[in-house]
C-alpha cells in the first residue's frame, strides 16, 4: 500500500508542475497583459483535485493521521483555482489581477503543504 500512496504523491507533484509551470510560462505575457490559462494550468488542477482525494482515501485506510483541517484548507484554495481557470480557459486574455490570483493560490498552496505541520 506504501508504494500506491508514493506513487500517487508522484502523480500530485506532476499536477502542481503542470499547474505552477503553465502559470509560469504565461508570466511574460502576463506583463504584456495578454496571459491566458493554458491547458496545462487545467489538467494538472484536476490532477491535483483527483490524486489528493486519492492519498486521503489511501492514508485513512492505513490508518495514518490526515490533518483533516489542512487537507480542507487545501481542497478550498484548490476548487477556488480550479473554478477560475475552468471558467476564463476560453478566454483569449485574463486579467491580470485574476492570472496573479490564480498564481499566488498555487503558491500558497505549496507552502501550505510544506510548511504546516
Amino acid at each position: 500500500m506504501d508504494v500506491l500512496i508514493h506513487l500517487f504523491v508522484g502523480l500530485h507533484i506532476i499536477g502542481i508542475a503542470s499547474l505552477l509551470g503553465g502559470f509560469l510560462t504565461q508570466m511574460k505575457a502576463m506583463g504584456a497583459g495578454t496571459a491566458r490559462f493554458v491547458p496545462a494550468m487545467l489538467h494538472g488542477a484536476l490532477t491535483m483535485l483527483v490524486t489528493g482525494v486519492v492519498l486521503v482515501g489511501l492514508n485513512q485506510a492505513q490508518d495514518y493521521s490526515v490533518d483533516n483541517i489542512k487537507i480542507g484548507v487545501k481542497l478550498a484554495l484548490l476548487i477556488v483555482i480550479l473554478g477560475l481557470v475552468y471558467v476564463k480557459r476560453d478566454d483569449e486574455k485574463v486579467e491580470k489581477g485574476l492570472f496573479g490570483l490564480v498564481g499566488l493560490l498555487t503558491v500558497t498552496n505549496v507552502f501550505i503543504a510544506v510548511l504546516w505541520t
